[in-house]
């Protein structure tokens, strides 16, 4: 498949989630609305409006049937994914609301704060209604993660920190470091494997029994960037990271190297994701240079 421009959004894009059976992604923007595109034809199919801010992130429940959403207008709004009707309103949060990420049962969902906020905090999305505040980073929470077994959550952020959370028990099991800049993405391979990227433009794999890194990846001095986007595979055999350069790359998760790396032609690669092929990635912009109409782009890019 050759690289598809998908124009649409009016301010950059800053997260994608593809629904778990394909057949439609997600994108939010800055332009604060939410899009749905259809991957079969990469056309628009339709917005989400209702966001008064800017839109952080954007994610699908395992099941498929419902969409979360979280913003600077400090909540997290739920939409049915099958036809894009509001469900309800989620508010609790007292800043931007970074990052949000449904357990694989549904029946939970994790949100992180912004930098006037800092708190982890479940929810329960059949009814809106805040389960448990966690506790704080010291810094905005730009990262959640459930674990695939549901047992544990990640959280990351601006402190440069990586904090472990025993679901079931409601409490703070570690707090991993080592990244030297903001931590701005988390993905789990396993239950006692993570996955992160940051500003100081590493990839780290974590054993987090040990507590520790067990690699530490850095691309070539030539094509090194800050890394904002990270997204596992669908056979966890691989992840594809990008940043705020444009560089996207493709990583051999047991060998520990890149196997493609692509400068995009447009800057600031806040997001990506892997189609569910695994073929192919698909990343979310800032604005492209020289265009006046403040399109956005996505890109959908060939097998690597």
């Amino acid at each position: 498949m050759p690289s598809t421009e998908l124009r649409g959004h009016t301010a950059l894009v800053y997260s994608i989630a593809f629904s778990p059976d394909g057949k439609q992604f997600a994108s939010a923007g800055f332009d604060n609305v939410v899009k749905i595109w259809d991957p079969a034809t990469w056309k628009e199919a339709r917005t989400l409006t209702g966001h008064t801010g800017p839109v952080y992130c954007v994610v699908y429940s395992k099941d498929g049937a419902t969409i979360a959403t979280s913003s600077q207008d400090k909540t997290i709004r739920l939409w049915k994914a099958a036809d894009g009707a509001f469900l309800r309103e989620i508010k609790g949060h007292t800043d931007i609301v970074d990052s949000v990420a449904f357990s694989p049962d549904g029946k939970l969902l994790a949100s992180g704060g912004g930098r006037e906020d800092k708190t982890v905090r479940l929810w329960n999305p059949a009814d809106g209604k805040e389960m448990k505040n966690l506790g704080a980073h010291t810094g905005a929470v730009y990262a959640v993660a459930f674990s695939p077994d549901g047992k544990q959550l990640a959280s990351a952020g601006a402190d440069m920190s990586i904090k472990i959370w025993d679901v079931a028990a409601l409490k703070e099991l570690k707090t991993l470091k080592g990244p030297t800049g903001a931590v701005t993405a988390l993905a789990y391979t396993s239950a006692g494997v993570l996955l992160s990227v940051g500003q100081d433009r590493f990839f780290r794999i974590w054993d987090i029994n040990a507590g520790k890194e067990s690699k530490t990846l850095q691309q070539t001095p030539d094509k090194q960037d800050d890394l904002y986007g990270l997204a596992l595979s669908p056979d966890g055999k691989s992840a594809a990271t990008s940043g705020y350069a444009g560089w996207v790359t493709v990583w051999n998760l047991a060998e520990g190297k890149p196997t493609w790396s692509k400068k995009l032609p447009a800057p600031c690669a806040y997001c990506v994701v892997f189609t569910p092929d695994g073929k192919s990635v698909v990343t979310g912009h800032d604005l492209l240079p020289g265009r006046n109409n403040a399109n956005c782009y996505i890109t959908a890019i060939g097998s690597p």
